[in-house]
């Protein structure tokens, strides 16, 4: 059974401090919107490790796509649509 966007939000939350924390997606292919002091002075790779790392391993079995923003608090702020 393919998980929903509100079980991948789960996921996430369960395993990473968020500050804002958004899930769309069909069943196989996800977008979020992740905003966590936990990427502070790291690199994008390094914060998308991070997420990969929350959902463990349903990322390689139960989703086959995500695709992220990450964004650390003030960069939310300073510009929260783009």
């Amino acid at each position: 059974m393919l998980p929903t966007p509100e079980q991948v939000r789960q996921y996430i939350a369960d395993n990473l401090e968020h500050e804002v924390l958004q899930v769309q997606g069909d069943g196989s292919h996800f977008e979020a919107l992740i905003v966590s002091k936990a990427f502070e002075g790291k690199r994008l790779i390094a914060r998308h490790q991070l997420v990969y790392a929350a959902l463990g391993e349903r990322m390689k079995a139960e989703i086959h796509a995500l695709s992220m923003r990450t964004l650390t608090p003030d960069e939310y702020k300073a510009n929260p649509n783009g």
